[in-house]
């Protein structure tokens, strides 16, 4: 018995030095990331300044301009374009699915979820220029040709969908059942249970889904090159109407990363590295931010 009880300690403790190695070596694999983008970045943060690249409007590589204030303004934009046309469907398809729908529905709705999230971002962009632009350029406005900001938040919402969708209902589903029916019992209708008990005892957890869909956004790519019209200007209102702002065409930073990179060389290459810095400080915030909201849950 005892040598038995030996074995299993022996065989834990095994266990436990190489889960703690794999731990350490993400940890490792990231920090040698950044090192590797930061210091690649570093000849054009020394020869252009922060300041200046981080705020600078122009970005004319054969002029010496390297300012990407009008990437970081598309990337924000069509982040928030995504996340105001996805959120609400993301949400109530996972309060459907955790408080509502019946089991065979359930069948039904969350393998077609999972299955958004495994098409490849590529398939999202070709939908986008087939479809969606034509749709958008219908709209009547000054040089709207159906590719921009619109565009891309519309393709962006449907891709960072099935993420929110599954954390949010896992936060629904984590709320203890006694709330629920300590609702029901003093009286209120299912949707007052779900409205008033249910979502703002998940809150914190759907606020992190949020957080973690608005990551996967900033970082997509390859459907933003198709859609957005890659046009590095700032993007500005179409008509008087504020929002129009979102039928101009833009670039992200990840869709500048992607074009330039092949051919840069010099200051140029390292600015893109740079953006890459960027990138990287802006998803690693993000994330953290999720990390401190689904700590903060005190169900």
């Amino acid at each position: 018995m005892q040598a038995q009880m030996q074995r299993r300690r022996i065989v834990d403790n095994v266990v436990r030095v190489l889960l703690t190695i794999a731990a350490f070596v993400s940890i490792l694999v990231v920090i040698l990331i950044f090192y590797f983008t930061f210091s690649e970045a570093k000849e054009a943060l020394q020869e252009i300044g922060l300041m200046e690249f981080l705020t600078g409007t122009v970005w004319r590589p054969t002029r010496e301009a390297y300012g990407i204030m009008a990437m970081i303004a598309g990337s924000i934009l069509v982040t928030i374009g995504a996340i105001a046309l996805g959120v609400p469907i993301a949400v109530g398809t996972a309060i459907f699915l955790a408080e509502v729908a019946p089991e065979w529905m359930r069948n039904i709705v969350r393998p077609a979820i999972e299955l958004l999230a495994g098409i490849p971002s590529v398939i999202y962009g070709l939908f986008g220029m087939v479809v969606l632009t034509k749709l958008v350029a219908k709209i009547p406005a000054p040089g709207n040709t159906g590719y921009g900001l619109l565009t891309a938040s519309i393709v962006l919402s449907v891709m960072i969908g099935p993420t929110i969708t599954n954390i949010a209902e896992d936060a629904i589903r984590a709320v203890p059942r006694g709330y629920k029916e300590g609702a029901l019992a003093l009286g209120n209708t299912h949707w007052q249970a779900i409205v008033g008990v249910i979502l703002p005892g998940a809150r914190s957890g759907i606020v992190a889904a949020i957080i973690l869909g608005i990551g996967r956004a900033i970082g997509e790519t390859m459907a933003m090159i198709m859609v957005i019209g890659n046009s590095i200007a700032m993007p500005s209102a179409a008509t008087a109407f504020p929002l129009s702002i979102f039928l101009s065409r833009a670039r992200t930073l990840t869709g500048n990363i992607a074009v330039e990179i092949a051919y840069a060389t010099g200051v140029h290459r390292s600015a893109i590295f740079a953006t890459g810095v960027v990138l990287f400080v802006m998803i690693m915030l993000i994330n953290s931010s999720a990390r401190f909201l689904l700590r903060e849950r005190t169900w």
